[in-house]
């Protein structure tokens, strides 16, 4: 089997997804996190001076996106066929959609400016992008996004869902929130939930 580490800072951001894969697969790796002061003496050793990073053997891989899909293929998780595969995409390209309000709001530093865009995003974009989650499962018969087990598109979903968006905005979408519960309670993403480190973000 290979041996992976994977690098990124003291927070779940771009990597949570990654841990909550190894932790669906029952993979072992080695979670290395860098604080501010030990990142910048590390940056000139990564691929693209960024964050997260990914090795196998001995050998660095970057870009948060190609990291996950290959982590969720390695593990059976991308879908079982190619149209599955593309149904999977498909709900990644809205989780995509969702961090472009997300990083707006994170990055926005007027205090007022803050305060409207996550108004607008909890009132316009966030009940859009969840409508269409609440959609696609409901076509596919209402527990998964994709075939009939718990897929990268469910993980990737309860991650963006998880302290991000507002939970009295899940309540109005209940497949969207069943599923979720669904990830939550699942045996082995159970154990990663309760002994991940806590984090602020």
């Amino acid at each position: 089997m290979p041996s992976y580490k994977l690098k990124y800072f003291e927070s779940k951001g771009r990597a949570e997804m990654c841990r909550l894969l190894f932790a669906m697969a029952g993979q072992e790796y080695e979670d290395i996190r860098y604080s501010q002061e030990t990142w910048a003496a590390e940056k000139n050793n990564t691929p693209f001076g960024q964050l997260p990073v990914l090795e196998i053997d001995g050998q660095q891989y970057g870009q948060s996106i190609a990291i996950i899909n290959f982590l969720a293929r390695e593990f059976g998780l991308h879908g079982q066929t190619n149209l599955e595969q593309l149904q999977v995409d498909q709900v990644m390209g809205i989780v995509q959609d969702i961090y472009t309000h997300l990083l707006k709001l994170f990055f926005e530093k007027d205090k007022a400016k803050q305060v409207a865009i996550h108004e607008e995003n909890n009132k316009t974009h966030y009940p859009k992008y969840l409508g269409f989650f609440e959609a696609i499962l409901k076509k596919n018969g209402g527990e998964f996004y994709v075939g009939q087990k718990i897929s990268l598109a469910d993980i990737a979903v309860f991650d963006t869902l998880d302290g991000k968006i507002d939970d009295s905005i899940v309540e109005g979408f209940p497949l969207v929130k069943t599923n979720r519960e669904k990830v939550r309670k699942n045996e082995k993403i159970a154990q990663w939930l309760d002994k991940r480190p806590k984090t602020a973000h």
